[in-house]
């Protein structure tokens, strides 16, 4: 059994790796540090499932993940984030991640995610399922960031990390132009003004 990591942190890939090894001790551990090196393990090797972080550099989890679908690859993927549930767990579903498990999960959680997805179904947290019911029921947008596309909430995270447009840009491999588009974007659907409102807004709302 081949499983994949995506992360660009070795020490948390090595740290998933023995969580894991515990459990499969013969299975085969591949490793990535972008997105765009995981896309290619995953169209060149037979895996049984992927664990991808949500903010990578190149190509960040989400976008790994939209495409893999678009290549028809139909491993099972779950989603990885340092940040809150709420902020990425529905987009990851709705793109097609068969779970979504925040980094301070314990060990526990990781394997049952695991176990669950490799048999074949989908895991939700409790979390996840009191989210889960309250889109279901059209529950209004409860803040502003929840309006922006995957791309533009990446953009956000990163200029609440004060990084300026050009080292975005070389981030996320985008033309400077694009990033700058991103950005008005942000500021007209979020009614912001500038870099600094949205500094601002990035830490009311522990966005970084």
């Amino acid at each position: 059994m081949n499983i994949l990591l995506v992360d660009d942190h070795a020490i948390l890939r090595m740290g998933l790796i023995e969580i894991l090894r515990d459990e499969y001790p013969d299975g085969v551990f591949l490793e990535a540090s972008n997105g765009i090196e995981g896309l290619s393990i995953l169209r060149n090797n037979e895996v049984s499932l992927a664990l991808l972080d949500v903010a990578m550099p190149k190509l960040n989890g989400l976008e790994m993940l939209k495409q893999a679908n678009v290549l028809e690859i139909d491993t099972p993927i779950i989603m990885l984030s340092a940040q809150p549930e709420e902020q990425y767990a529905l987009r990851a579903l709705k793109a097609g991640a068969y779970g979504f498990l925040s980094k301070d999960s314990p060990p526990e959680e990781l394997l049952g995610a695991v176990k669950k997805v490799l048999s074949g179904k989908k895991y939700i947290s409790s979390v996840l399922a009191d989210m889960l019911v309250d889109a279901v029921g059209n529950k209004p947008v409860s803040a502003l960031h929840e309006l922006l596309s995957d791309r533009e909430l990446q953009v956000l995270e990163l200029i609440a990390k004060g990084k300026t447009v050009s080292e975005i840009a070389k981030e996320v491999s985008l033309s400077v132009n694009t990033v700058s588009t991103y950005r008005s974007r942000i500021l007209q659907k979020m009614n912001l003004k500038n870099n600094a409102a949205l500094v601002r807004y990035a830490i009311d709302h522990n966005i970084s």
